[in-house]
């Protein structure tokens, strides 16, 4: 019997995609969109400029080439292709999430299959403790994970679209560096925001958004989501923080924003991927994995979340969609 073709290269195209993505991790870690982007374009050029080996140069771009994230050759010239342009070392590129990616999260996945066996996250066995633990004390792996936020955050701008924030204050609880809170700061000029994470975060949320938006509108509170939360907002934002905790857990920090809304107007938003068990799209189901194995998290679908809410005393008003598969869920006392 003659094999299927078309599934035995669909099946090769699966098996060697990590090549493919470590491929792309060095050409990055290397610096090569940038030095294109510089006029360094040729085989020998990129090889002196990286110290590299010419022929592995070559070899690299060879393949790059081939799937389209770069164009030329190695003796005219290569040039940036769309896709190189957003891994160049530029603010909002996607670079420093290739690097996390390539690195600690590569190595994560390394233990899928023991990860998915036991339901333990692939980091923490690679690492010997969790991944937020690990963040804690290495500054540098800190600064990739959050930019690699701030890149996989494309749905930011959108927000304010789907939700009215004029003349309201918002608590940005668990903000990271800041973007969400730019980002609506930017959009709504009579805004005001309330920003809340882990002591070590704060830091670089102050810097982000002194440089960004100001802080004449912002509010910094380093603390725990799971005891307390800023009081005497008119709405909560939840931003993908939710996927590496217990249900009990999230239901707690439901309830703490509950609690602290200013009074029965106020809302709790998630900005999270949610699954379907059914016909279900790539990215969410493929960022639940990822979620597994990096912190032993995972996505819920809307229907979950629901009965969360209800637990906390809170009801879905509403639910609105955002770009690259991001829901936004709106819940009332």
């Amino acid at each position: 019997m003659k094999v299927d073709l078309t599934a035995a290269t669909e099946a090769v195209e699966l098996i060697t995609g990590g090549w493919r993505a470590q491929c792309l991790y060095t050409a990055v870690k290397l610096g090569i969109p940038d030095l294109i982007q510089a006029g360094q374009t040729t085989n020998s050029q990129l090889a002196a400029a990286t110290g590299s080996k010419e022929e592995g140069i070559h070899r690299l771009m060879r393949l790059l080439t081939a799937v389209g994230v770069f164009e030329g050759n190695g003796t005219d010239g290569y040039r940036n292709t769309p896709v190189s342009t957003v891994l160049l070392n530029t603010p909002d590129s996607l670079r420093d999430m290739c690097l996390l990616y390539g690195e600690e999260f590569y190595t994560a996945w390394g233990h899928a299959r023991e990860s998915i066996t036991t339901l333990t996250a692939g980091f923490e066995i690679a690492y010997g403790e969790p991944l937020y633990t690990y963040l804690s004390h290495d500054e540098d792996a800190t600064e990739r994970f959050q930019l690699a936020m701030k890149a996989g955050n494309l749905f930011f701008d959108y927000v304010p679209e789907v939700v009215d924030l004029a003349g309201k204050t918002f608590v940005d609880v668990g903000g990271g560096p800041g973007q969400l809170t730019a980002a609506i700061l930017g959009a709504v000029p009579d805004a005001r925001a309330k920003l809340m994470d882990r002591e070590h975060v704060i830091p670089v949320a102050r810097e982000n958004l002194s440089a960004s938006v100001g802080l004449d509108r912002v509010e910094l509170y380093p603390g725990d989501m799971f005891e307390s939360v800023p009081e005497g907002g008119d709405i909560y934002f939840l931003c993908r923080v939710l996927a590496g905790w217990s249900d009990d857990a999230i239901v707690g920090v439901f309830e703490n924003c509950r609690k602290a809304m200013k009074d029965s107007s106020g809302r709790l938003i998630i900005l999270e991927r949610v699954v379907v068990d059914e016909d279900s799209t790539m990215l969410p189901a493929l960022w639940d994995l990822h979620l597994l194995m990096t912190n032993g998290g995972r996505h819920r679908t809307v229907g979950k979340f629901t009965t969360l809410l209800n637990r906390a005393g809170l009801r879905v008003e509403r639910i609105a969609d955002l770009p690259v598969e991001t829901t936004a869920i709106i819940a009332a006392p």
